[in-house]
């Protein structure tokens, strides 16, 4: 797992912008602690960072081939899993290798295969290479979007880069936040290919963008198809546990410490179990999150009908594993450094308050053990396992589901927002303007009655939307302490097989996640196999709370803060004063996103702007 930056201009000598391309490579050093490394032509920069995994002394970037007809350099995020399979098509095919890494097999696959190679690909990446022979810019993305990949068009070409940080180190960048960047940080839309930051967009996942003198040029690879899925129960129960171990097989490679995400649930105790089951002669190490108190002092709500640590330790003494719980207190979770380094992580103020600074704290301690992750991400929106999905009311909805969901962590009134820019942004007409633009993009079969389609729409909405928002979250934490995290449910083929499963084969037994818990049930506590959704922890602790509101209290008395262009200083004063206990969760959300903009303001202070 690596960072990657870069410049490509037709109209300028950028050997004589190395002071540059390192300013941009310097804001990856998070991702890649490692190592790094620089590669300059005439018309191209690269810029790498490198956190070593597979062949850690092989695999350096940027990576060269030279040819008779020019240099052809690589830039690499990411793993492909099936790296073993390719290098050996590619040595039958005449290809010649000076290092152990996938690095280099998808620097000669390119080069037998061109673009191609991304059909041939099993992994999470986000590639660039120049292609010295044709003089243009080849930039790849996985199919759905776990590794991050942004690009920001210049007069004369094209400035890339993993985070948004990287391109706005570069001075051709503006630092500008438009009316259309607001409306997306605040409707939580989620809309493929948008960027805050004007001028910015995404390689789109499973997208090809290519870059010559004569533009910009995309090319889908990959888009999820509806396709019909004739197979039964039975047969359907097989092929995911077929699926998912070899999944968890390809995943578990790595040449440094590895480890699993546990967080008692039915989507992490199904990778611990395989993952058990393939490391023999060891136990799989597993870490989860815990607050003080909490198991001790829980109180049910709406989301969590019960502690997740009960359930983890359950799984951990079934099936062996080398387990640690990473406890938290709630003054760690509300030091105001903690909150800058996460909104550092992000480039961004869409956040999840708490839930953020928990999952960077529990990474920043993995970190310490091991280097590689696997994560339980994705299920839900696969398998169908949030609890929204099955409220009838949200799945006529002519709405986004987490916004039209009654909790969660997305606050759709935009609570503490100046009431004016809330009018001027016209949040609800820009989020049914989104929303009915994502429904047209579903395909439906034939056969499909109504309810069905239904069905099918939600869960595209959360495949292409959601889970892009939650990989992202995922990313962004788990880098900004140089921890690669791996998730096994966002393999292609698991996805491709799982989406065209109908609803109704989804909820077989009545449940939520019918097919996962049938593939994987035999390996599993029943209390666990069978257990309700639970989302990741939020703390309960009141000093979290009055935290939030001292800090309130201290940009309160900083009166010309620029974060009063954007938040209503009144509701700000209100929220401070309130009691703690009578805190509900929209006055929260407000805080914490108020906190947010304020320090995203000042990390990018003075040349923000807000137009």
């Amino acid at each position: 797992m690596c960072g990657i930056t870069g410049w490509v201009s037709f109209g300028r000598d950028l050997t004589r912008e190395r002071g540059a391309l390192d300013a941009m490579t310097r804001t990856m050093a998070c991702r890649g602690p490692d190592a790094g490394g620089t590669w300059t032509g005439r018309h191209a920069a690269l810029g790498h960072r490198r956190l070593a995994v597979i062949d850690l002394a092989g695999g350096a970037q940027p990576m060269t081939v030279g040819t008779d007809g020019g240099e052809v350099t690589l830039v690499y995020s990411g793993e492909v899993y099936n790296f073993v399979e390719l290098r050996d098509e590619l040595i039958r095919a005449g290809e010649r290798f000076t290092t152990a890494s996938d690095t280099e097999v998808v620097l000669r696959g390119y080069l037998r295969w061109g673009t191609g190679l991304a059909d041939r690909l099993n992994g999470m990446y986000a590639f660039a290479i120049w292609d010295g022979r044709e003089h243009k810019l080849v930039m790849i993305r996985d199919r759905v979007g776990i590794k991050p990949l942004y690009y920001c068009r210049t007069p004369d070409g094209v400035l890339f880069g993993s985070e948004q940080k990287a391109i706005l180190a570069n001075p051709l960048a503006p630092r500008v936040v438009d009316t259309e960047g607001l409306r997306e940080a605040l409707s939580y839309a989620f809309t493929p290919g948008h960027a805050i930051w004007a001028g910015l967009r995404q390689v789109e996942p499973g997208t090809i963008v290519t870059v010559d003198a004569d533009g910009l040029h995309e090319r889908t690879y990959w888009r999820l198809e509806t396709r019909p899925h004739t197979a039964d129960v039975d047969t359907s129960v097989h092929q995911v546990r077929e699926l998912l171990d070899d999944i968890v097989r390809r995943q578990l490679v790595a040449d440094v410490p590895r480890c699993l995400l546990l967080s008692g649930g039915l989507d992490s105790g199904t990778l611990t179990a395989l993952a058990a089951a393939h490391l023999t002669g060891e136990r799989v190490p597993t870490f989860a999150v815990d607050f003080t108190g909490q198991a001790d002092n829980f109180t049910p709500d709406e989301l969590r009908d019960a502690p997740d640590t009960p359930f983890i330790h359950e799984v951990a003494e079934h099936v062996g594993a080398d387990h640690t719980d990473i406890v938290l207190d709630p003054k760690a979770l509300a030091d105001p450094a903690v909150r800058r380094a996460a909104l550092v992580a992000r480039d961004t103020p869409l956040g999840v308050g708490d839930m953020d600074f928990s999952l960077y704290l529990l990474f920043k301690a993995i970190r310490e053990k091991s280097t590689v992750a696997l994560s339980g991400e994705a299920a839900d929106e696969l398998f169908g396992g949030y609890r929204h999905m099955h409220v009838p009311a949200i799945q006529r909805a002519r709405a986004f589901p987490w916004i039209a969901v009654s909790v969660g962590p997305f606050d759709k009134d935009a609570t503490g927002i100046d009431p004016g820019l809330v009018a001027r942004l016209r949040l609800e007409e820009y989020r049914l303007d989104r929303y009915d633009s994502a429904v047209g993009e579903v395909e439906r079969l034939e056969t499909e009655d109504d309810f069905e389609y239904r069905m099918r729409v939600m869960i595209h909405l959360h495949l292409t939307r959601f889970m892009r928002y939650m990989l992202d979250r995922k990313d962004r934490m788990s880098m900004a302490v140089g921890l690669e995290v791996r998730v096994p449910f966002c393999d292609h083929r698991l996805v491709e097989y799982v989406y065209n499963a109908p609803w109704s084969l989804k909820t077989y037994d009545g449940r939520e996640k019918s097919l996962l818990r049938g593939a994987a049930k035999d390996m599993l506590p029943a209390s666990v196999a069978w257990r309700p959704k639970s989302p990741y922890p939020s703390t309960q602790d009141p000093y979290y709370a009055r935290e939030l509101q001292g800090q309130g209290r201290e940009l309160l008395a900083a009166r010309h803060h620029d974060v009063f262009e954007l938040v209503d200083r009144d509701w700000l004063k209100g929220a401070t004063e309130r009691e703690v206990s009578t805190m509900d969760r929209l006055t929260r959300l407000g805080l914490e996103r108020t906190l947010d903009l304020a320090v995203w303001l000042d990390v990018y202070h003075p040349d923000l702007k807000l137009s």
